[in-house]
């Protein structure tokens, strides 16, 4: 297996924590040793000692500087953001190149900025997705399963099973982010998994779906081949997401229910249930912080400027050099919008 590992982003979901420059898979949580980016790169390679980051120019030199023992050759640099499918196109390209002689083993595409706790059960999913991907020839997808009806992902409805004890499944269809609503049904139904942006397949099963369901990334995928080093070639690609151009156009993909745990760490909620808090909810980080009354929130301080709050629940205070937040924490999801004009 040849594991890739997108470490792109915004940087915009937990501004001013991340920065475009500084995105949030360069960030520790929960008080790890390591970042995001480099607990998936030790998960990556308990798989294979093939594993490639393709990260973006304006960071690619701390994405470098957390992998340093990770060969030159093995970071694919986007000349700026076009978008997850021609960040997998790119990806496709480079690794045809370097491994003209493997178009039957398995690549699988991971995201750098994913909080898993499960390694071995993360680890023992993929290496089956691997095997069953090369097994019947198709893409395959990693399905999580959903533990609340959240509204912020997509789902993925389960079809016919094809392989019971392996929990692998046609997928039925796609759906987009729901409403709260229609995110209980999908989730006290029992037929649907969050879409986790994961998938497996060999490269010459990518090419041939690539060929027979998107034509315009075909063409896409040919110029990069002709164009290796031109940047500006890659700039005038048209972004587009991968799920869009490829993923939700193809009948016949497979998706295995994953056995680990999961958190996309979208917003400060989702940091704070991840880092969790002390009697009365409240994390803090950082020096010079008071607070008074306070319950159920998120503090941190990188400043050497006091922070004090009184009398509040349910808070979000991020203090640093980039900006600082106030946010009631239910509403953090909204951080990413608001954050895109800085």
């Amino acid at each position: 297996m040849i594991v890739v590992i997108i470490a792109g982003g915004s940087g915009s979901r937990l501004w001013p924590l991340s920065t475009p420059n500084y995105p949030k898979h360069l960030l520790k949580v929960n008080g790890d040793k390591f970042s995001l980016l480099q607990n998936t790169y030790k998960r990556a390679r308990l798989l294979s000692d093939d594993v490639y980051v393709i990260s973006e120019a304006s960071h690619i030199k701390y994405v470098k500087e957390q992998l340093n023992d990770l060969g030159e050759d093995n970071f694919i640099v986007e000349p700026g953001r076009r978008g997850t499918a021609n960040c997998i196109l790119l990806a496709l390209s480079y690794i045809a190149d370097r491994h003209p002689d493997n178009n039957e083993q398995s690549i699988a595409f991971m995201h750098a900025d994913h909080y898993i706790r499960d390694t071995l059960g993360f680890v023992g999913i993929f290496r089956l997705a691997d095997k069953l991907a090369i097994e019947h020839q198709r893409m395959l997808l990693v399905g999580v399963e959903p533990d609340h009806p959240a509204t912020g992902f997509g789902y993925i409805e389960k079809g016919e099973a094809v392989d019971d004890q392996a929990f692998v499944n046609e997928v039925k269809s796609f759906k987009e982010k729901p409403d709260y609503n229609t995110a209980r049904r999908y989730v006290s139904s029992g037929t649907y998994l969050w879409n986790g942006g994961y998938f497996v397949a060999p490269m010459n099963v990518f090419l041939k779906t690539i060929s027979e369901h998107a034509p315009e990334l075909l063409k896409n995928y040919e110029i990069l081949n002709q164009a290796k080093g031109n940047e500006d070639v890659y700039l005038d690609l048209k972004p587009e997401a991968i799920d869009y151009a490829l993923i939700e156009k193809v009948p016949n993909l497979l998706v295995i229910s994953a056995a680990f745990d999961w958190i996309d760490l979208g917003s400060y909620a989702d940091l704070a249930k991840t880092i969790g808090g002390d009697e009365q909810g409240n994390y803090l980080n950082g020096e010079k912080i008071k607070i008074s009354d306070v319950t159920n929130s998120y503090i941190t301080n990188q400043e050497d400027k006091p922070v004090v709050v009184i009398g509040l629940d349910n808070v979000v205070v991020a203090n640093t050099p980039k900006g600082l937040l106030i946010s009631r924490k239910d509403l953090s999801q909204k951080v990413g919008d608001i954050s895109k004009d800085f």
